[in-house]
């Protein structure tokens, strides 16, 4: 999953940063609380690990801009070097969900206070064996999709997207993140590359109506996976202006 790491001190943000990359997790660093609000409003992410002092917004101003525009339930753990009672008390009384003092000396404890938060807050996405969506079956540990019941001839960058995909229904993907999480680094240049992948992906996995659901580009975003029995009505009447086929 995708984290954003707050820190000041380099030193310990890159020490959490390797705790959690060996963890299988994608994590991208600042030192600049104002320029992560600001990253966070443009591309997804599923955690925070946020320092109590920042740069233009400290740990706790972000933490309260977070709970401010309902992300409830967006799982934030402090790593600050601030071990006072107090000031671990203000955040966990502001929606923090763990805090823990710097530096980390125990980091198999720290690995598992992010992974049970995540397992808590996405418990559909955190089956290490695979999961079962519709008539696609995953399966996590091979890297292999079954179609009813019929295994589909995938790479192991498209299973990465498709299980992206589907343990995110009817969440809008942008392409940062989808770059990050698939290939495993930031999306920073102009290209085809995702768009090419998806269009393969959606005829290799068969994603269409008779299946139960549609892969969408959302106009200037990036894309999302429909279930269609999710949504009501039927999917073409959805508004033109917000969405590109």
């Amino acid at each position: 999953m995708r984290i954003a790491i707050l820190q000041n001190d380099a030193s310990q943000s890159a020490a959490i940063k390797k705790i959690l990359v060996n963890a299988g997790h994608s994590c991208v660093v600042f030192d600049d609380g104002l320029t992560l609000s600001k990253a966070r409003a443009r591309s997804t992410v599923d955690l925070l690990v946020l320092d109590w002092k920042g740069v233009r917004m400290s740990g706790i101003e972000v933490l309260k801009t977070v709970r401010a525009v309902g992300g409830d339930r967006l799982p934030v753990i402090f790593a600050s070097g601030d071990a006072s009672e107090e000031s671990m008390v203000q955040a966990l009384s502001l929606g923090a969900d763990d805090y823990v003092t710097l530096p980390v000396i125990r980091p198999a404890e720290f690995r598992e206070r992010v992974s049970a938060l995540l397992r808590r807050s996405y418990p559909e996405r955190c089956d290490a064996a695979g999961f079962i969506v519709g008539p696609y079956q995953f399966d996590a540990v091979r890297q292999r999709i079954r179609l009813h019941g019929e295994l589909l001839p995938l790479s192991g960058t498209q299973y990465r997207l498709a299980s992206l995909f589907f343990s995110n229904l009817g969440r809008i993907l942008s392409r940062d993140h989808i770059f990050a999480m698939v290939w495993g680094r930031e999306f920073r240049e102009a290209t085809r590359t995702i768009d090419s992948h998806v269009s393969r992906l959606r005829l290799v996995l068969e994603i269409e109506p008779k299946n139960g659901f549609r892969l969408q580009s959302v106009y200037k975003s990036g894309y999302r996976m429909l279930r269609l029995s999710d949504l009501g009505q039927d999917i073409e009447e959805m508004d033109d202006e917000l969405v590109a086929a």
